[in-house]
């Protein structure tokens, strides 16, 4: 609070009133607390937070299924860039390819 309040000059006391409450607004109604799973203060003392930490870990279960899905389609289509039987081995002189008898 020091930061954003202190930092400039207030000539009524109610400028300063204002942006006090201002940033006791944004801390309690839109700044997100790690120490509370990552929802606000408002937000757990009116009871919401738990519906909140409901519906986001359905939001990652339905992520984790999509990219799991995602990686088997991908898993599943062939490379037409691969070579199955092509084996590459590295040197110190660049790459070699033991098929060529080098």
């Amino acid at each position: 609070m020091k930061n954003r309040i202190l930092l400039e000059n207030y000539f009524l006391p109610g400028d300063l009133e204002a942006q006090i409450e201002a940033f006791v607004d944004h801390y309690n109604h839109q700044r997100y607390h790690e120490s509370i799973n990552n929802v606000t203060p408002a937000d757990v003392y009116f009871g919401r937070d738990k519906a909140i930490l409901k519906q986001r870990e359905k939001i990652k279960r339905k992520t984790r299924e999509a990219r799991r899905l995602h990686h088997r389609q991908q898993a599943a289509q062939p490379n037409e860039t691969d070579e199955p039987n092509s084996l590459v081995v590295w040197s110190a002189n660049g790459p070699k390819n033991p098929d060529d008898g080098q």
